[in-house]
C-alpha cells in the first residue's frame, strides 16, 4: 500500500545529469542521474558509504561536482554554496542537526534572516511567522522553548521549519528517521505528505526500506557510487529494494535456535537514579540478564534506558540499589573496573562515547586494550601487530573503505564508524555485551551482519542486553523482552510471543503489570 500521490509530472523541480564527484583517486559518485518532480517524494537508497550524502551535498552546494550538470526549473545552474542553493529554493536538513541549543525555537528558525522593525529585531513578527508555517504544515512546535529542552523529533521539525522559512521548494532530508521513535517517524511521514500536498518536493536519503515504502513515490538506488536504477516504489518489494542496494539477497530474519538460558550474568535490583536534570528517572528498576540469551529492552525514549545503561557501564552514578556481574558488585564502580569484570558495550552515541574521532581506525580498535601484552611491550605500542589486527577486523566486519586502518575514524561514514565499534566490542569477548541501538544508521546488509554477530554471542553462551527503539529488531532478536516505562520494568514476555500492538501498548504504559 503506497502513499497518496501529489505529483505534477509536467514540472521537473531539479535534475542531475551524469554527476561525477571525485576525492583524489576515489570516485564517490560515478555518472549519477536524478530527476525530481513537483509534489514528489524521491528516495535515494544505498548502503553506508554508497555516495548518497555526497550526491545531495553536491546538489546543496557543499561540494562542487567534478563533472555533470544540475538543472533547476529546467535551467542549468552552478551551485557554489548553500546560499546559492537556498536562493534556488533548495534546502537541506542534515542528519546531525545544526541548531544553537541555548536559543529558542523561533530564534533558531529565523537566525540570519531575522525580520526587522527599523533597526531593531522584530521578534513578535518572527514568532507569528514561525507559528503560521508550523500550523500550515501540521508541525506542532513550542516557539518559545529552548532547543536544549526539546526532544530530537521536535528538533528535527525546527530544522524543517528553518528550511521552509527560507522559501525552500525542494527539501533534502538526510537520514531523517535515524534518531526518531516509531511515533515520531509516523508524525514525520504525515508532515512529508502535507509538504507535497502544498507542491513541495522532498528528497529522502535513507536506507530504511519500510519508510521508503510508506513515504516515497520513486526511489533511485546507488551502489558503490554507481547509479543502479530508479523504480516506482509501488511496484517493488522491500526484498527487491534490498537486493538492488547490496547486490545480493538479504535475509531479514536471523536464524536462531531455541536454547535454554543459563544462570544470571547481570543482576540489577531496586535501582534508583537521576537524569541530567537531577530528576529521578529510575524508580526501583529490577532486571536480570542470563547466559545464552538476548534480553531486549523495549520502551519509548526517555523512560530511563539511557540512564540504566550509563549506570551499568559506570558512566553515571546511581542513587541506590544493587548491580552485580557474575555475583560481584559493580555498583557505582569506574568504567575500567566494570569492563574488567566482563561488561562490554556498543554505546548509543558512537561519536561521543564510542570512538576517538581523531584516532586511526587501528587505534580505536584497541582503545580498552592498548596496554595488553598483544598490543604493547615495555610501555611501547606494537604498531605493526595493531595494524595487522585492524586489517583482519576491517575484512571480517566489512568496514569500508577497505584500506582504512590508518585513517582517522572521523573520516568514515556513520555506518562504518558503527562497524568499528561493533568489531571492537564483540572481539573483546566479554560475558555481557550491552548493545544500544546497535544498527542505528546502518543499511539492511550491515544490519543483517550485526544481528548475526549478536546471535552468535548468545550462541556462545554469552549474555546480550539489547536496548533498541526499533521494535522489529527487539522482536526478531530477543529471547525475552522486558518493557521499560517510567523508570521501571513493567512487563515481560518471550520474544517468540511478542507482537507490535501488545508491546506498543505496554510501552505507552497500558496493559502492564508491576515487577
Amino acid at each position: 500500500m503506497g502513499r497518496d500521490r501529489h505529483i505534477d509530472f509536467d514540472t521537473v523541480m531539479v535534475e542531475m545529469r551524469q554527476i561525477v564527484k571525485k576525492f583524489g583517486d576515489f570516485t564517490a559518485n560515478d555518472n549519477i542521474n536524478l530527476a525530481v518532480h513537483k509534489g514528489e517524494v524521491h528516495a535515494i537508497l544505498g548502503e553506508n558509504g554508497a555516495g548518497k550524502s555526497t550526491l545531495m551535498n553536491v546538489l546543496y552546494g557543499l561540494y562542487h561536482p567534478t563533472s555533470g550538470q544540475i538543472l533547476v526549473g529546467g535551467k542549468e545552474v552552478s551551485i557554489d554554496g548553500p546560499k546559492k542553493a537556498i536562493e534556488l529554493g533548495i534546502g537541506m536538513v542534515h542528519q546531525h542537526f545544526m541548531l544553537v541549543p541555548p536559543f529558542t525555537v523561533t530564534e533558531n528558525i529565523v537566525l540570519g534572516m531575522e525580520p526587522m522593525h527599523g533597526i531593531t529585531l522584530d521578534m513578535k513578527k518572527a514568532r507569528e511567522e514561525v507559528v503560521a508555517i508550523s500550523e500550515k504544515y501540521g508541525m506542532a512546535v513550542d516557539p518559545d522553548a529552548k532547543i536544549e529542552d526539546i526532544s530530537v523529533g521536535m528538533q528535527q521539525r525546527v530544522e524543517i521549519l528553518k528550511v521552509l522559512y527560507r522559501g525552500a521548494d525542494v527539501l533534502i532530508l538526510d537520514e531523517p528517521t535515524a534518531s526518531l521513535t516509531p511515533q515520531e517517524i509516523r508524525e514525520l511521514i504525515v508532515i512529508i505528505d502535507n509538504l507535497t500536498k502544498d507542491g513541495k518536493s522532498v528528497i529522502l536519503i535513507t536506507h530504511k526500506l519500510k519508510e521508503i515504502k510508506a513515504a516515497a513515490d520513486f526511489c533511485t538506488i546507488i551502489r558503490a557510487g554507481k547509479y543502479i536504477d530508479t523504480v516506482d516504489v509501488n511496484e517493488v518489494t522491500e526484498k527487491e529494494l534490498a537486493s538492488m542496494m547490496v547486490g545480493r539477497n538479504v535475509e531479514f530474519v536471523v536464524e536462531k535456535k531455541e536454547q535454554e538460558p543459563g544462570g544470571a550474568v547481570l543482576s540489577v535490583k531496586d535501582l534508583h537514579g537521576k537524569d541530567y536534570r537531577q530528576v529521578e528517572i529510575l524508580k526501583g528498576l529490577n532486571l536480570q540478564v542470563r547466559r545464552g540469551e538476548i534480553l531486549g529492552i523495549a520502551g519509548i525514549d526517555g523512560n530511563g534506558q539511557t540512564e540504566l545503561v550509563e549506570i551499568i557501564t559506570g558512566l553515571r552514578k546511581a542513587d541506590s540499589g544493587e548491580i552485580t556481574m557474575n555475583g560481584e558488585s559493580i555498583f557505582n564502580k569506574p568504567p575500567k573496573y566494570i569492563f574488567d569484570r566482563g561488561v562490554s558495550s556498543i554505546p548509543a552515541d558512537r561519536q561521543k562515547h564510542g570512538l576517538v574521532l581523531d584516532f586511526s581506525v587501528a587505534d580505536n580498535l584497541i582503545l580498552q586494550n592498548f596496554a595488553e601484552e598483544e598490543n604493547a611491550s615495555r610501555g611501547f605500542l606494537k604498531k605493526q601487530d595493531i595494524i595487522n589486527r585492524a586489517k583482519d577486523l576491517i575484512e571480517k566486519f566489512d568496514i569500508r573503505p577497505r584500506e582504512s586502518e590508518n585513517k582517522p575514524a572521523g573520516q568514515l561514514s556513520g555506518g562504518n564508524q558503527q562497524k568499528v565499534i561493533i568489531a571492537r566490542e564483540i572481539t573483546n569477548d566479554k560475558d555481557l555485551l550491552i548493545a544500544v541501538n546497535p544498527t542505528r544508521g546502518l543499511d539492511v546488509g550491515a544490519i543483517e551482519y550485526v544481528h548475526r554477530y549478536l546471535v552468535e554471542q548468545r550462541n556462545k553462551n554469552k549474555a546480550v542486553l539489547l536496548v533498541s527503539f526499533e521494535l522489529d529488531e527487539i522482536m526478531s532478536l530477543s529471547d525475552r523482552i522486558a518493557v521499560i516505562y517510567d523508570g521501571r520494568i513493567t512487563g515481560e514476555m518471550a520474544g517468540k510471543d511478542a507482537d507490535e500492538n501488545t508491546l506498543g501498548l505496554m510501552m505507552a504504559g497500558g496493559g502492564k503489570h508491576e515487577d
